[in-house]
């Protein structure tokens, strides 16, 4: 029995090596470890930075790789340095008019998997399911649309453009064999948008890389001060004007540090804004070989999240932040999916966006009480071990494409 071709579309893929790229990576070579033919078509490495990496800036327009076995073709896609609403159109459009080329430079797949964001690679699925025939799989890793909406600051111009691109997604969703989604909260909304098969495909955390007893402490964290951490994307999903409102309350309080690990487009806006907190430190993103030791030497993390905007992300740093063993304060919607992970696992405290008072006493809590902090963060480690394991979530997705 030949190997089933699988072709997965997206336009995150390694070199990144957090967030969307990290995940689509671990897919495509799971998959070519477990008897698939994997190829990929794909972008130039550039988030979170937002600019092309410095190996790959000289490259041609069009390169052919294969990394641990899996075949990428890359087109090399506008990378605007201040991400603004045009320009991150412009660079919508660049990724899907240069990798329209590659779709004539592979061969027959039997499964195509488009990842969103974007919605335009669900397009270019489309176009070779009509072309050979094969399956095709949409995996929505984020509403990229629908946070805009959901944010209520769009004009009228940027809301038509945007209702253009949903139009787009509803076709895209509609044409799909199957669509999956990385939790209940998304899965509920696709069923709002589209009748076709929905499946549950959660991202995951490779458990087996926090438990390493002498993992030892990260070089940014070796203070003696009681160590809160933020490490990841610093975009516009998170709520940067509460972690400042945080910021003033926590220079009250004696021996804390705030480290901040990590890139994105609105970096230069949080650096302006905490330069005069000497207890604030900021480094840039560590490669994913380091995040276990990085998070696991953090006493609490935190992540603050917009409460404007519900059940259209599930962060995927969360899982890395449980699996460090350490507690976790996260704010955002109390209605939404993170929510109920916070309550079902006792690993931490989920508040509204407007808790700064109850954050702080909690925070101070933490800081004094040794043992509360290991249970939660035992309880935490525990509920990602049984419901996000890599394997187990990987192993359950391979079942699922092995019944197209």
């Amino acid at each position: 029995m030949r190997e089933k071709k699988v072709l997965i579309i997206g336009i995150n893929y390694y070199p990144e090596d957090s967030a969307i790229g990290l995940y689509t990576t671990q897919k495509a070579e799971y998959l070519g470890a477990n008897g698939f033919e994997v190829s990929v078509i794909t972008g130039f490495p550039y988030y979170p930075q937002w600019e092309i990496r410095d190996d790959y800036k000289l490259k041609n327009y069009l390169v052919r790789e294969t990394i641990n076995g899996v075949k990428v073709y890359r087109s090399k896609q506008y990378v605007p340095k201040d991400p603004t609403f045009v320009k991150r159109i412009m660079h919508l459009l660049s990724f899907t008019f240069g990798n329209f080329i590659n779709l004539f430079r592979i061969s027959k797949p039997d499964i195509v998997i488009s990842i969103i964001p974007f919605t335009t690679s669900g397009l270019l699925g489309w176009f070779l399911k009509k072309r050979y025939n094969c399956r095709h799989l949409v995996h929505v890793q984020d509403f990229e649309f629908d946070a805009a909406i959901d944010s209520g600051l769009l004009d009228d111009n940027r809301r038509k453009v945007i209702k253009i691109l949903q139009r787009i997604e509803r076709f895209v969703l509609d044409k799909a064999d199957v669509v999956s989604t990385i939790s209940y909260g998304m899965i509920n909304r696709l069923k709002e948008k589209t009748d076709t098969s929905v499946y549950y495909l959660t991202n995951w955390i490779d458990v087996e890389m926090f438990s390493h007893n002498n993992i030892g402490t990260h070089k940014y964290l070796k203070s003696d001060c009681f160590k809160i951490l933020y490490s990841g994307n610093i975009g516009a999903k998170q709520d940067w004007d509460l972690f400042l409102r945080i910021l003033v309350e926590l220079k009250k309080v004696e021996n804390i540090e705030v480290i901040v690990v990590g890139e994105g487009a609105e970096k230069a806006k949080l650096l302006e804004g905490v330069k005069h907190y000497n207890f604030v430190k900021h480094f840039n993103l560590v490669p994913y070989k380091e995040l276990p030791q990085l998070l696991k030497s953090a006493d609490l993390h935190v992540l603050f999240q917009k409460a404007n905007v519900i059940d259209t992300v599930m962060p995927s740093k969360i899982l890395g932040m449980m699996a460090s063993e350490k507690p976790s304060i996260v704010t955002g919607n109390m209605a939404s999916e993170v929510a109920k992970v916070f309550k079902d696992s006792e690993g931490g405290f989920y508040f509204s966006g407007n808790s700064v008072n109850e954050i702080i006493d909690q925070i101070k809590i933490l800081k004094e009480d040794k043992v509360l902090c290991s249970n939660l963060g035992m309880g935490a480690k525990k509920y990602v071990l049984e419901k996000y394991s890599k394997n187990k979530v990987l192993d359950m997705f391979i079942k699922k494409l092995n019944e197209f």
